[in-house]
């Protein structure tokens, strides 16, 4: 029986929301991988490859990136400076002069901090970690060069590899085809004279968190000074499916010391998550708890938690949404910028840790927690207590979207709320924060 023309496009479109990479939140964010032939050599060409992350709130994290291509047909790569090929790959054709891969498939990877001079380049040797766009623009770039051998000599017979991947700390990257696009013009040292590429190709790749994993990987929970009751991240909320768990820091130093504890962040891959147990199952919490309410202002408290004994979290991101976010007046210990996604729209805010104070979320443990407060202006024509109204929309932590409570859950408002600062409210409000110190602690 053929299938109606309607619903084969519900099919589509259903099938289609799974995979495409659309943030709502940064439509434009994209890691664009560009391709600069600087020079001609005997068999081939020497390109600067500069991966750009145009990402507004996504970085990439240890283990660092990985990149992979398929040649168009048996190129070589004879040096790299700045990276390296995880593999040699069968070179017994060649005779003294031996290529530095000869893989059809190559993966090559950003060299550590520390690495020689020689083998240095501008914006290489970071371990492969690159910071959002939006986090830190200058730094959100890593770069290397690559010599290539039995390939063309002008821009008539060079083909552009193809099959490209892009690998972080997980899967969710899904790269397009290699692009000719206008050359690059750079600058001399003296801002004097302008060069040129003697041929340019993108690639850009697009994340989908649908992708990269079945669950989400982070979930939030909420509290207020208005009412006792603490909503927390709902059952299961980054999946209960085949997790081991552990209830304490002393079960997961027994794991380390009997050998049980995989192989940690400081390099290589991403190690195995080991979660403390909950029942949410989340590796990130994001408590959003509003604290206190004045005659023109009212103040919100933001805790990450963090339930990986296996993951330090550095140069994390935080966004909300939330309508009051573009009268923030003070952000107490993040730093904070403003993510205007649609036009005039400013309802959206990233968060992230000061330098060398609390820019790495350490893993679980006691130390395993940052928090901040932030104190906004009330929105006169729509600000209000009911209906959840005080509670963001969405919550991302590292890019994922977080796994927000039901809307019928949330702290409601009793009859008789207060409506500026009083004793009662500060009385509820410190029993509040002492349930949540023993919530962080659990």
């Amino acid at each position: 029986m053929e299938m109606p023309h309607s619903a084969l496009l519900l099919v589509l479109a259903a099938t289609l929301s799974v995979a495409v990479a659309y943030d709502p939140l940064d439509p434009n964010g994209n890691i664009t991988i560009k391709w600069d032939v600087m020079s001609w050599t005997p068999d081939g060409y020497v390109a600067m490859v500069t991966i750009n992350n145009y990402q507004m709130y996504r970085h990439i994290m240890v283990p660092g990136w990985t990149v992979g291509w398929t040649w168009a047909r048996s190129e070589v790569i004879w040096s790299m400076v700045g990276a390296q090929a995880t593999e040699q790959g069968d070179c017994s054709r060649f005779k003294g002069n031996i290529p530095h891969c000869c893989k059809r498939t190559p993966a090559v990877v950003d060299l550590l901090p520390g690495a020689p001079y020689n083998q240095q380049i501008a914006n290489c040797c970071r371990g492969g970690v690159v910071p959002a766009y939006g986090q830190d623009p200058a730094a959100a770039v890593s770069a290397f060069q690559v010599s290539v051998g039995q390939a063309g000599t002008t821009n008539r017979t060079v083909k552009l590899p193809k099959n490209f991947t892009l690998l972080g700390p997980g899967p969710g990257y899904t790269c397009g085809r290699a692009k000719v696009v206008p050359s690059t013009v750079f600058l001399t040292p003296d801002h004097r004279r302008k060069t040129q590429a003697l041929m340019t190709w993108n690639v850009t790749c697009t994340y989908s968190q649908h992708l990269a994993s079945k669950y989400p990987s982070c979930c939030v929970s909420f509290s207020s000074f208005y009412n006792e009751t603490i909503i927390p991240c709902a059952k299961c909320s980054c999946g209960c499916e085949h997790k081991s768990c552990v209830r304490s820091e002393r079960d997961s130093k027994r794991l380390a010391v009997t050998g049980k504890h995989a192989r940690g962040h400081s390099g290589g891959a991403p190690a195995a998550a080991l979660l403390q147990c909950t029942t949410h199952m989340c590796p990130v919490r994001v408590h959003w708890h509003v604290k206190l309410n004045y005659k023109e202002y009212w103040r919100a408290k933001i805790t990450i938690t963090n339930f990986n004994y296996r993951m330090n979290y550095t140069g994390w991101t935080l966004v909300a949404q939330h309508p009051n976010l573009d009268n923030i007046t003070e952000v107490f210990s993040f730093d904070y910028k403003p993510i205007v996604a649609y036009g005039s729209i400013n309802d959206t805010a990233m968060f992230y840790g000061l330098k060398y104070f609390n820019d790495q979320l350490m893993e679980a443990g006691p130390h395993g927690n940052v928090q901040s407060e932030v104190l906004m202006r009330k929105d006169a024509g729509t600000f209000t207590f009911r209906q959840g109204w005080a509670f963001p929309r969405k919550v991302y932590f590292n890019g994922d979207e977080c796994q927000m409570p039901s809307p019928d859950a949330y702290p409601f408002l009793p009859n008789a709320a207060p409506a500026a600062t009083s004793a009662a409210a500060l009385v509820s409000s410190a029993v509040v924060v002492a349930s949540l110190m023993f919530l962080i602690m659990a």
